[in-house]
């Protein structure tokens, strides 16, 4: 071999091994810093709570703390935005929620599901109307009942126009054939507060999020928007059995910036594996009544993708105003 020859051989080995070494040792030295998750809603809700819940377990499993930011607004756009903006170095994640494929769909929101990576799925949580204990309404056939005969008096709250929960609400005007006052909040948990206030008539948000409520016997939930009857709520009837075809709900999961290098998603995906089978995770998730349906980065793109589809071709079929 000739010297030149030689030369760039030598070269081109020396490269390839610096960047296994460089790669390797991107994945060891990460984290050096605490890891921000930006939670796209209000304090106190079903998003944060799982937040939180991820960041106490994740204590055993990386070597720097997780802290939860709050940033409300727009059905979420605010906070998820903020992390597709963000430096692609994996110290800002998002708890990205089914607004993320949502917004897009109804000219709400400067991103594709494209612009992020995604961690993992971890949440499915169905909708559910829920209204004060002493409500006039004993069932969600007297609710709707009532809807038809004052059309557009019965307000409903949730997380926002665009917000999976106003979707929901949405859906249901249309499969019901009523019509409801839609009123949007920052979140799920200002908008139970309200109803706690009296100053609405009903909520439209996962069962999780009023279940502290619902134990305490302050408020009371009428339908469940899911397939069939879900585990610490068995005694409450879907719509389904009330012959009303809709099935809806939100999921969380964590994404981050769209440029973030794989051996930090890579790492981020390992510990999540780990941190989701935590006895504090799951007793957690149990008690506060979050559904837990964990996907691995990959299969939760793929879902997000299907979730865009979804909502592509339902959104057009229904009165999505601010």
């Amino acid at each position: 071999m000739k010297s030149n020859q030689f030369l760039k051989f030598f070269k081109l080995i020396y490269a390839v091994i610096f960047m296994g070494f460089s790669g390797a040792s991107l994945a060891i030295d990460y984290p050096v810093k605490s890891i921000e998750i930006v939670v796209p809603s209000s304090a106190s809700g079903g998003t944060d709570a799982l937040a939180r819940l991820y960041a106490d377990a994740a204590k055993k499993h990386l070597s720097q703390p997780i802290v939860i930011s709050n940033k409300p607004g727009a059905a979420g756009a605010i906070g998820m935005k903020s992390v597709m903006t963000a430096p692609p170095d994996g110290y800002k994640m998002a708890m990205v929620v089914a607004a993320l494929a949502i917004l897009p769909n109804i000219g709400q929101a400067q991103w594709t599901v494209d612009d992020f990576k995604y961690v993992a799925k971890l949440n499915d949580d169905p909708s559910a109307i829920t209204v004060k204990v002493d409500a006039p309404w004993k069932s969600i056939d007297e609710f709707l009942a009532d809807a038809k005969k004052r059309p557009g008096e019965i307000s409903v709250g949730n997380a926002g126009p665009g917000s999976i929960w106003h979707i929901a609400t949405a859906a249901l005007e249309d499969k019901a054939n009523v019509k409801l006052k839609h009123i949007p909040f920052q979140g799920s948990s200002p908008a139970v507060t309200a109803l706690l206030g009296g100053h609405i008539d009903a909520v439209s948000v996962s069962p999780a999020e009023v279940a502290a409520q619902v134990n305490a016997g302050k408020l009371k939930i009428l339908a469940i928007m899911s397939d069939k009857r879900i585990k610490g709520y068995e005694s409450i009837p879907t719509l389904k059995e009330r012959k009303i075809d809709l099935s809806i709900g939100t999921w969380r999961g964590l994404t981050l910036p769209k440029d973030t290098p794989n051996e930090i998603v890579d790492a981020l995906r390992d510990a999540t594996k780990k941190i989701i089978v935590e006895p504090s995770y799951v007793q957690g998730a149990d008690r506060s009544g979050l559904g837990l349906a964990y996907l691995d980065g990959p299969d939760f793109k793929i879902f997000v993708d299907s979730n865009y589809l979804y909502f592509k071709e339902l959104s057009p079929k229904l009165d999505i105003k601010n």
